[in-house]
């Protein structure tokens, strides 16, 4: 059974988040290639091993849409706009340059890293950062332990809403992993099987997290209730990641 459990020390003995991702449901381009799963770039916790993940939430939005709103009651929808797109590339700006730090500083796997913008555009570095929403982790759902564990309401004002975007919109959000293999991938298309299985270990109704993953549906949702769509279940870990 795969677990990604995270604790609030070194000595792992409670528990603060269990993180959920999904396995890659493409065909491989040849029987050899594995399918997989942002969880396979952590060390479950019976390995023994100890590991780590990280999580990260930076904004440029604080006051921007008052500013957007201001140019736009006067007419300005030019520099309306300039101002949401400033702040959305700052966001992103700081997000990279806090992944950088990371590399370098925080954990310092990479310290002599010394790349250009075209090898930095590129990507050639150590680890990734993947984002709740995007296609290696389809599922929005997941933003809720990450703004559980960053506290990210309270110490930087980003808030969640109830479709799991962030406000300010100029903000981002996800996970770090410094596996040497870490890549970012595709899950493709989700069959109910592994949605069921989704659903059991996050605990959550078969149909609603239909409804949160609609995008990512290998499927069309049944019309008819099945005896596990109104209460979360418990399957089989054959596609647990």
């Amino acid at each position: 059974m795969y677990k990604r459990q995270v604790y609030d020390s070194e000595e792992r003995k409670r528990e603060i988040a269990r993180l959920h991702h999904i396995r890659q449901q493409t065909v491989p381009n040849s029987e050899s290639d594995p399918l997989l799963s942002l969880a396979d770039f952590v060390a479950p916790a019976d390995s023994g091993v100890a590991d780590y993940i990280g999580a990260f939430a930076v904004t440029a939005g604080l006051g921007a849409d008052e500013i957007a709103a201001d140019y736009q009651a006067r007419g300005d929808d030019y520099n309306a706009i300039l101002v949401k797109a400033l702040a959305d590339r700052l966001a992103e700006a700081f997000a990279e340059h806090l992944h950088l730090r990371v590399r370098r500083e925080f954990w310092g796997y990479s310290p002599d890293e010394d790349l250009d913008n075209t090898d930095l555009i590129r990507e050639r570095y150590q680890g990734i950062r993947p984002a709740p929403g995007y296609p290696a982790c389809p599922d929005h759902t997941e933003k809720s332990a990450l703004f559980d564990l960053l506290k990210a309401e309270r110490n930087i004002g980003i808030q969640l809403t109830e479709n799991w975007s962030m406000h300010p919109a100029a903000s981002v959000s996800g996970w770090y992993f410094s596996h040497p293999q870490a890549r970012y991938l595709n899950v493709g298309k989700l069959q109910r099987d592994q949605v069921e299985d989704l659903a059991g270990r996050k605990g959550m109704a078969v149909k609603d997290l239909e409804r949160e993953l609609a995008s990512v549906l290998g499927y069309a949702p049944d019309a008819v209730k099945r005896p596990n769509d109104e209460r979360p279940n418990e399957k089989s870990p054959a596609n647990q990641a």
